[in-house]
């Protein structure tokens, strides 16, 4: 009887430790990475460098932990909602033989990052795109990167008209977006627009978008290539 005992009381004291050991989770060990990104939703190259920092950011998967916010810019503020024809505005804007040169450059430059390019379409004001950018950042960077990734496959591969409201809440809900909270922001134009005009006023100082700062210290301007963000990505790594 004292061996079935003791054997129960050797079970009842390591059950505890067993416990304890599958509780504890692997620490991780990663470093923090934020990167904000002033971009606009019309402007090509922000696309191409959004694609471009993910490429960076996939090959430093296992030494840091990213968390990236998209921050407003407009391009043509006073662009209407309405819109207009996107290669007629092109034209108007930088000349026909320009845009002629520009098209197959922008097309190659797309199919390098996989995506497919074209100027169908109509071309209008960004504000209320801004706007449920700046809203869907209180569900996280995830949900904030998923609608932005939407917005710019909408607008630069899918042809479709972002100034327009339809388009902007079925981009909600494909980023998997409450539907109902995101029509009552595009329903309100005051919603997130004293924080979207905030940001817009910061941005001013700028040269250009898109306009990357990683961890607050570095500056980066332009889509530049995945190897740029690497090193910068390598020096925080090694610190």
């Amino acid at each position: 009887m004292f061996a079935i005992h003791s054997k129960v009381g050797q079970l009842a004291r390591v059950k505890p430790l067993q416990s304890l050991s599958r509780t504890m989770a692997t620490p991780d060990t990663r470093k923090k990475i934020t990167v904000d990104v002033i971009s606009d939703t019309v402007c090509p190259w922000c696309y191409v460098g959004k694609r471009r920092l993910e490429r960076a950011m996939t090959r430093f998967a296992d030494r840091a932990h990213f968390t990236v916010r998209w921050l407003p810019y407009q391009l043509n503020p006073d662009a209407s909602k309405e819109g207009v024809v996107k290669i007629d505005y092109y034209n108007q804007k930088f000349g026909a033989a320009r845009v002629a040169q520009m098209i197959p450059h922008m097309t190659r430059t797309f199919a390098d990052e996989g995506l497919q390019y074209s100027v169908g379409g109509l071309t209008g004001n960004t504000l209320d795109s801004h706007r449920l950018i700046a809203w869907a950042e209180k569900f996280g960077a995830e949900k904030q990167n998923a609608l932005v990734e939407e917005l710019f496959q909408n607008y630069f591969c899918q042809e479709k008209h972002i100034s327009d409201r339809g388009v902007l809440l079925a981009a909600a809900v494909k980023a998997v977006l409450p539907d109902g909270e995101a029509a009552a922001v595009l329903g309100d134009p005051r919603a997130h627009l004293q924080e979207v005009q905030q940001q817009l006023d910061r941005a001013r100082g700028i040269g250009g978008v898109p306009f990357f700062t990683i961890n607050k210290s570095y500056k980066l301007s332009g889509a530049q290539p995945p190897e740029l963000f690497e090193e910068v990505f390598e020096e925080i790594c090694s610190r």
